[in-house]
Parts: C-alpha cells; sequence; structure tokens
C-alpha cells in the first residue's frame, strides 16, 4: 500500500538549494566509466515482464561505482535541509478513505515472520511502520550506528532525483542499468555467469533460505551489507545485484517493448510514460510507477528470482521501502545531469 503523496515532480519548497559539488573531479569520483556498446536486454526464460529480449545500444556513461550510502545521502541532507517522503505526513487529499492513523510519517519495512507462511498475501512479511525512515531503517529505536557504509533506505523517487539534482547526476535509465550490470559479459543469467552460487561462494547479497521466514544468511548478511562488500563485476560495480533495489528514470511497462524490425539495436531507450505506469489493478489510486532493477537481501529462490541483470520490478513513485536504494549516472551529453 503507498503511504505518501506521488512526487512525480520535484515541488519548489523542496527543491535542494545548496550548492552541489560542481567541479568534474568531484562529480566523478567514486564513478566508472562505461563504454557504450549493444547487448541483448530482458529475457525470454524468466519472468514475463522481463520479455521480449531485445537488441539495444547505449551511449557511453559515468556510473557510480557503489550503491548511494548513508554517509553520502547524510551529506546531501546537511547541505540541503532536504526532508525525505517519508519523514512527511502524507496528504490526505491523495488518500481519500485512509485511516487517520496512517496518514503520519512513515514508510515500510520488511518484518520476518516467526513461522512459515504462505507466499500469497505479502503483507505476512512487509507492513507500514510509523516513524521508518532513512535515519531509523526498522522503525523507532533503529539507527545508522554503525551503517555509514551501507546503502540509503526508505527513498522514494522524489528522494533519488532530488539528491540526483543536487550531486550534478542522473538516475539511470533502465537500459543504462542492465548494461552496467551486465559488466561486459552479454547474455549470461547473472552478472556473473550461469551458476547463482558457483562451488557454494555467495557473489551476492540475496536471500539463503526458505523466504521469508527461514534466513540462513550464508552470505553473512540478514539484511544490507555494506556497500563493496561482494566481488565487483566485469566493470568494477559492486552490489549491482541483490544488497538493494535500485531506481531507474524509465516508466513501468508490463513487458518490454519489441525490438526494432530486422534486429537493429534500439538506441538509448528510454521506457513507457507516466499515464501507461499506473497500475489497473491499484483499486483507483493512480499513482504511476518507476521501474526498479538488481533485486535485494529479500530475493529467494523460493520467490522473487530477480537477483539478475534482466529482472525487473514495477514499483509506486510515492513509497520507499527498507530494500531500495539507488546509484547515479553522469552522461557525457547532459552536463549537470537530467532526473527526468
Amino acid at each position: 500500500m503507498s503511504t505518501n503523496g506521488p512526487g512525480s515532480v520535484l515541488s519548489a519548497e523542496r527543491s535542494p538549494t545548496a550548492a552541489p559539488p560542481r567541479s568534474e573531479r568531484d562529480r566523478l569520483q567514486q564513478m566508472v566509466w562505461i563504454p557504450g556498446g549493444e547487448f541483448l536486454m530482458g529475457s525470454d526464460g524468466h519472468y514475463p515482464e522481463e520479455a521480449p529480449a531485445h537488441r539495444v545500444r547505449v551511449s557511453g556513461f559515468w556510473i557510480d561505482r557503489t550503491q548511494v550510502t548513508n554517509a553520502a545521502f547524510r551529506r546531501f541532507v546537511k547541505a540541503t535541509g532536504y526532508v525525505t517522503l517519508a519523514e512527511r505526513p502524507p496528504d490526505p487529499a491523495m488518500y481519500p478513505g485512509a485511516k487517520p492513523e496512517m496518514l503520519v510519517a512513515g514508510s515500510t519495512v520488511f518484518r520476518q515472520p516467526p513461522g512459515q507462511v504462505g507466499l500469497g498475501n505479502h503483507y505476512a512479511w512487509w507492513g507500514w511502520l510509523p516513524s521508518a525512515d532513512w535515519r531509523h531503517p526498522e522503525g523507532p529505536g533503529s539507527t545508522l550506528n554503525g551503517r555509514e557504509r551501507h546503502p540509503v533506505l526508505h527513498v522514494a523517487w522524489e528522494d533519488v532525483a532530488a539528491y540526483a539534482a543536487w550531486a550534478g547526476k542522473a538516475i539511470p535509465t533502465e537500459a543504462e542499468w542492465e548494461y552496467a550490470a551486465r559488466g561486459g559479459h552479454d547474455g549470461w543469467s547473472f552478472a556473473w555467469g550461469e551458476e547463482l552460487a558457483p562451488q557454494g561462494k555467495m557473489l551476492a547479497n540475496y536471500w539463503q533460505g526458505t523466504f521469508p521466514w527461514q534466513n540462513l544468511a550464508l552470505d553473512g548478511h540478514e539484511r544490507t551489507a555494506p556497500v563493496g562488500s561482494f566481488p565487483p563485476n566485469g566493470y568494477g560495480l559492486s552490489d549491482m545485484i541483490g544488497n538493494a533495489w535500485e531506481w531507474t528514470s524509465d516508466w513501468a511497462t508490463a513487458r518490454h517493448e519489441a525490438g526494432s524490425p530486422c534486429c537493429a539495436a534500439t538506441v538509448n531507450p528510454r521506457g513507457g510514460s507516466q499515464q501507461a505506469s499506473i497500475d489497473p489493478q491499484a483499486d483507483g489510486v493512480d499513482i504511476p510507477r518507476k521501474v526498479l532493477k538488481g533485486g535485494s537481501f529479500a530475493c529467494a529462490a523460493n520467490y522473487c528470482q530477480r537477483y539478475r541483470p534482466a529482472a525487473r520490478m514495477a514499483h509506486s513513485i510515492d513509497t520507499s521501502t527498507n530494500h531500495i536504494g539507488f546509484r547515479c549516472v553522469v552522461r557525457p551529453d547532459e552536463g549537470d545531469g537530467a532526473t527526468r
């Protein structure tokens, strides 16, 4: 359930006002250059929304080596005074009929059930929690102590767009993100090959055990891990798979659009439309959705096998959780970047 008002356009009163780091050295620090190229985007062998696989060509761009951390996001908040969507009470006009006790600041938190539950009702492990936000990942009483290098969580689309604008960067398109995640290896199911855990080695932070009640934590982490805890991919990028889902700038679609005739690659696609991204099953709540990529610590073999470059998920722009983060890009032809 969405719990905050939509933020498809950053409102003027909440726009970052402090000057961002503008020098090229500052802007590109801890970023990796991804040379332009062509790849097979999507998959015909997994979830329906990943199909059809199609050829895509992207121009070269810079991308953050890691997911944006709590420490980096704190610098942004300190410089600008920005308040995230989860820290603001929702607008009652956006949620007619909502219970008053739900119209307080908060966010959605994963709560591991004490025993086995069916997989048909995600409310058995996801719940909205008052006062949960990026500073309090599990709600009141939780802190960021010792988590400075963990990915920032509880960030909605408006929040990541604001950070990117302040930093002089952009949020990647789905095509850019997937191309970077593949690490130069076109067609592999996983970012590192065809085997999820080669020789039993955990190469990303995802769920081991029976989701959502049994977490074996064979990768050493029950929830998020510090960024860079696992081997980087072929481009030197960390955590493109698992740890936290990542926002992209593309509006969600039920499936990929078919490729161009005669097998020509689509160049720099920016998919979907805002209106078409609205979930027709959302009980009349017209909240647009963006594409998330990469999976998270809550992706498991028995549920949500989306720890793959081709995997994608539609997510409402007004909703934050404690398993969604982001990273940024810089496109040479866009100057200070754009967040669309």
